[in-house]
């Protein structure tokens, strides 16, 4: 794709992976995702904002073709998707010195064998003047390594944001116009790389406040602008407000778990309370992260395997914890066949999440009209903690 304008002196390659379907052989992208390079061009001098994913190397090259010179190469980002070109950047620039943060440095060398000498440190705050143009640069650690900056752009009022504000998204859209799909994309984003680090983004959404925007510049997804609508969600997303919503995981082998989930949310729909139900075997992880975004309460469903919790659950209890929601509630619900350790193991995989228990319910078989009753109790539990909490129902 070629380079597009997004102002006077400001082109954006968008380096688009249509066909991606997994980050990190981890995270689902059922949208795809690209990579944005921006290129400034001041009176004196020319800076290339990050780069693209060595996949796309070839597309990032190519509308550089007849761009002669490139002064800066700015390093926001040393994850390998957004720096791992500036190797070949380098070689096609020689004049051209790599700009990052201090904490920066050392991986650049280390992942990319990056020469020390074509590196400069700016420090928080510093600037370097392109002429009528300036690059200021924001430390905003911890969206979602240790050494990630912005840069911001102050006469045209433009926010270069790398995967602070990013969404997965494959679209030849420039600016984020069909806003409910970039809204789930970045909802998305945020839940599966930028939710464990919420407490520091909150602080970091306060420090770039300092700066007046018409344009933040993502290096994942479209540009917006008009940058309240990404800002006024990333201030719901991070704020301890909760939803009146539970998130219920669960696997079922021989029916048991099944029935008792399904009798679970009945209970706790007619109580009024929304559930966002996942069955584990066929589910996208990243709905999953982004149920947990909002919600007040997680309850856990499981069978037993070898006493323990299904590997399934297991691993999304253990990804639940990793990922540090706001969460304020929870609950476990076990079947079994013989014996079961399962609630205490779910319970050690979540030491992170600092929720009050609402109820466990371990039941041996098929449920009974006992279990239900069981059920039910939890689910008045569960409804009653939220009216307490005044929580919103959407």
């Amino acid at each position: 794709m070629h380079a597009r304008q997004i102002c006077q002196g400001i082109d954006i390659i968008a380096t688009v992976h249509w066909e991606r379907r997994l980050f990190d052989s981890l995270i689902p992208l059922p949208d795809g995702t690209s990579y944005n390079a921006y290129l400034v061009r001041g009176t004196k001098a020319t800076a290339l904002l990050d780069s693209t994913d060595p996949a796309l190397r070839d597309d990032l090259m190519e509308p550089l073709h007849d761009v002669e010179k490139i002064d800066y190469i700015i390093s926001q980002h040393s994850e390998q998707d957004h720096s791992g070109c500036i190797p070949d950047l380098l070689e096609r620039y020689p004049q051209a010195t790599l700009v990052c943060s201090k904490k920066a440095k050392d991986l650049l060398i280390t992942h990319l064998q990056i020469s020390a000498e074509r590196i400069r440190v700016v420090e928080d705050g510093e600037s370097i003047s392109l002429g009528d143009k300036t690059l200021q640069f924001i430390y905003t650690p911890w969206v979602h390594w240790p050494e990630t900056m912005c840069t911001y752009v102050p006469e045209d009022k433009c926010l270069f944001s790398c995967d602070f504000f990013g969404s997965h998204l494959a679209t030849t859209d420039l600016f984020a116009t069909d806003r409910d799909r970039v809204y789930e994309a970045a909802k998305r984003y945020y839940a599966e790389t930028m939710m464990p680090f919420r407490k520091i983004i909150q602080k970091n959404l306060e420090k770039i406040a300092d700066c007046t925007f018409d344009i933040i510049a993502p290096s994942h997804g479209p540009v917006y602008n008009d940058p309240d609508f990404i800002l006024n969600a990333y201030r719901d997303w991070v704020s301890p407000n909760m939803k009146n919503e539970v998130v219920l995981p669960y696997v079922s082998m021989h029916g048991s778990t099944e029935r008792m989930v399904k009798h679970l949310i009945d209970t706790l729909a007619r109580e009024g309370v929304t559930v966002h139900a996942f069955d584990l075997t066929v589910t996208d992880i990243g709905k999953l992260a982004i149920s947990l975004v909002d919600a007040a309460t997680l309850i856990v469903g499981t069978p037993t395997v070898q006493v323990g919790p299904h590997p399934a659950v297991y691993n999304a209890a253990y990804l639940a914890n990793l990922l540090r929601p706001k969460l304020k509630y929870a609950a476990i619900i076990v079947s079994y066949g013989w014996g079961s350790k399962a609630i205490e193991q779910i319970t050690g995989l979540i030491p992170n999440l600092n929720v009050d228990v609402l109820g466990t319910l371990l039941h041996k078989g098929a449920p009974t009209s006992d279990t239900f009753a069981e059920l039910d109790t939890l689910a008045t539990a569960v409804a009653k903690a939220h009216r307490d909490d005044e929580l919103v129902t959407i």
